[in-house]
């Protein structure tokens, strides 16, 4: 049988042409996972059998053209992301074996779209890190160099995408957690508004902060995902009303007119010098392009680390509360009173990362020290989301290093929470603003490594986000170079 490009895209095409088979997409998918995972740790758990029993019923379908956007297409979601009777760990010995008695909406509009969920994906411990090293199971590695992070903490969507085990992939992103994994696997990573996707289904980590996005070789495939996943749901009621764009509509290449905010001040300390010169490139891709590109100023952006940190941490250490070892999660076979098993349940369950964040969190909520920390955290946040909104008032997106640096070694920063921390330092401030913001492939270093560009817009405007994404890429085509590394592209199913 034909293979198709392997992008959400073309597979999705090639079903309903009848030249391609879900049974044979599937079967795909799963030959590759059985080459690359071996190598990069990116799936927890393969749910074979199912893929299989679904892909078929695809196939029985009477009119393809009638299964869906996303027929025929295997699809691997982030392991804190619930699926009905399948594993979900949140990559935590605390969820272990969990089987959740529902499926997050997210996915059931995936599955309702036609994809075939092929397994989940490794992460860092309920979402907390920035290279899927705080995995309660084993890092997940760089199908680029495999002595290198993915990012985290959708660490292992990025790498089951950019090694080519599946064409697109969900992660779920709270400071940066699919942006900084896009970016330093070469791959396209979209965060939506906040309330764009819903979260009914996600393992909270920061319910404010907390928003599911795709991961994908090309932006048409992150916007097709998005464009599924995307609308209001009763489930959630932080869920918006605003309608859903065909987004796929605004990638016309078209960007003359559009104005790009730069804020040079920011990029010009503390960043790598291949990355500046790959984010330099990136600006004159687009000035090329017919962009009109202005220099802007974010004062407060060196405060977003801190603040976020303070949100999170708090919001984790209320949400992670409900992990006592009474009603679901790990309890402890050792324990004397009510009090112990708490005790020894949450500390056998919970790695350092985790304890670290619900610490730091439970301090800053404490009596005497709310108002210091917690009240002036959200107040400070507030100023960054004015400041943000202010300057895309006077342009259409705001352009950034996705992260400071290109994948750096695993090992490296796991010892020092502050160097890991700060690889999200240009990631968090959407984040806490509620923006969407895209990272796209920009180029790569002289080691080879990925290197990742973000674009910050509107809210609401992920169209925006997309046209210009994706006229970038239409000049760059950073996506069809394949890592010499772990590429799974060559396993072929006859």
């Amino acid at each position: 049988m034909p293979q198709p490009t392997w992008t959400a895209t073309a597979i999705r095409a090639a079903f309903v042409r009848g030249d391609l088979s879900a049974t044979h997409a599937c079967e795909t998918a799963l030959a590759r996972i059985n080459v690359g995972n071996q190598r990069t740790g990116a799936f927890l758990s393969v749910h074979a059998d199912g893929a299989r029993q679904r892909a078929a019923e695809l196939d029985r379908a009477a009119d393809r053209g009638a299964c869906g956007p996303l027929a025929g297409v295997p699809i691997a979601v982030k392991d804190n992301i619930c699926t009905e009777g399948l594993t979900t760990t949140a990559g935590s010995r605390m969820l272990q074996g969990y089987r959740p008695p529902y499926t997050a909406t997210a996915v059931a509009r995936l599955e309702a779209a036609g994809a075939v969920v092929i397994g989940k994906t490794n992460c860092d411990e309920f979402a907390m890190g920035s290279s899927n090293e705080h995995s309660a199971f084993g890092p997940a590695r760089n199908p680029w160099a495999l002595d290198r992070t993915p990012g985290g903490s959708s660490g292992g969507s990025a790498a089951a995408v950019a090694a080519g085990m599946v064409p697109v992939a969900v992660g779920s992103d709270t400071g940066g957690s699919v942006r900084q994994p896009a970016g330093f696997c070469g791959l396209v990573g979209m965060r939506p508004t906040y309330g764009r996707v819903s979260r009914y289904g996600l393992v909270s980590f920061a319910s404010s902060l907390d928003q599911i996005g795709p991961l994908a070789t090309t932006v048409a495939d992150a916007a097709l995902v998005l464009q599924v996943m995307a609308g209001q749901d009763d489930q959630d009621a932080t869920t918006t009303r605003e309608p859903v764009p065909d987004w796929n509509a605004a990638l016309t290449g078209d960007i003359r007119g559009c104005r790009i905010g730069v804020p040079t001040a920011i990029v010009e300390n503390g960043v790598d010098a291949e990355v500046s010169s790959a984010f330099t490139q990136g600006v004159a891709a687009l000035r090329d392009r017919g962009a009109l590109v202005t220099s802007v100023d974010l004062p407060h952006s060196g405060v977003a680390i801190p603040v976020y940190y303070v949100i999170a941490t708090a919001e984790a250490s209320s949400n992670l509360a409900r992990y006592d070892g009474v009603r679901f999660g790990h309890r402890t076979a050792q324990a004397g009173s009510l009090d112990e098993m708490y005790e020894r349940s949450r500390d056998e369950g919970f790695g350092a990362e985790v304890k670290r964040r619900i610490i730091l969190g439970t301090f800053v909520l404490s009596a005497g020290y709310y108002d210091a920390f917690y009240l002036k955290a959200q107040q400070v946040r507030r100023l960054i989301t004015v400041e943000l909104e202010s300057v895309l008032t006077r342009c259409d997106v705001v352009m950034l290093p996705t992260s400071p640096t290109a994948a750096f070694p695993l090992g490296e920063r796991v010892d020092d929470p502050l160097q890991m921390y700060l690889a999200d330092v240009f990631t968090v401030g959407s984040s806490l603003a509620g923006l969407p913001a895209i990272s796209m492939a920009g180029g790569f270093t002289g080691a080879g490594l990925p290197i990742g560009l973000q674009l910050i817009g509107r809210r609401y405007d992920e169209a925006g986000l997309f046209r210009v994404a994706d006229a970038y890429e239409r000049d760059t085509r950073w996506f069809e170079r394949r890592t010499p590394v772990c590429d799974c592209r060559n396993v072929v199913v006859d």
